[in-house]
């Protein structure tokens, strides 16, 4: 766990995360244990290292808010939470208090087939920037280093670094560098793809500050 400004922010593994401080909020919850249950739960996209139904189904209540894109809509029916509130890139929605905005996620040049990557723009998957207490904590999704979020001034960057389906450690050092977070914290390593060792380059190669969170 990593505290920031009175914020908690915890790794769940891979690009699982829970931010607390009056809330609890979650990202992407993925075989996690029974946790604390959530005020809030922010899904990134449809897959199902990031969409987990039986990992969400722990920590939700009839009081949760969900908030996802379109495309992870039809992957959440059945769960039981207060609201599901659909986002779109770009998108700025206030639940229970926080500030939730949805930042584009996408690829550029990490591809499925010739011509097709993973993610593509269209499909409209996201990143969100938390605003809690005065502090604001970009999870990036599974993104490459895209335009849109070069210019997103964050204190807590949450940035992959694991290639293949998103963008590398060298691409996550040069977002790093380039928006200059107060904190950054690598993740999507350690479960599906990737290894401690591109976290450890991330950290090597970001100029500034480089939190590596141990899974909790």
């Amino acid at each position: 766990m990593f505290e920031y400004s009175g914020v908690k922010i915890s790794w769940l593994g891979h690009d699982g995360f829970k931010i607390k401080d009056d809330l609890t909020i979650y990202i992407d919850p993925f075989q996690i244990s029974d946790g604390e249950k959530a005020d809030i739960i922010l899904v990134t996209h449809e897959h199902f290292d990031h969409l987990s139904p039986q990992d969400i189904k722990k920590i939700s209540t009839p009081e949760t808010v969900i908030v996802a894109p379109k495309i992870a809509e039809s992957g959440l029916k059945g769960i039981k939470c207060k609201q599901l509130v659909v986002i779109k890139p770009g998108e700025v929605k206030d639940v229970k208090g926080v500030s939730i905005q949805a930042v584009p996620a996408y690829n550029i040049n990490k591809f499925r087939s010739p011509g097709q990557v993973f993610h593509p723009k269209e499909d409209e998957r996201v990143g969100y920037v938390v605003r809690v207490k005065g502090v604001s904590i970009y999870h990036a999704g599974d993104t490459d280093a895209i335009p849109e979020v070069k210019e997103l001034k964050v204190d807590v960057a949450l940035l992959p670094v694991s290639g293949t389906y998103v963008m590398t450690a060298a691409e996550a050092v040069e977002l790093a560098n380039t928006i200059k977070p107060k904190v950054a914290i690598p993740m999507h390593y350690g479960a599906i793809v990737g290894s401690e060792s591109a976290a450890q380059r991330f950290k090597e190669g970001v100029s500034g500050r480089v939190e590596i969170l141990k899974k909790e």
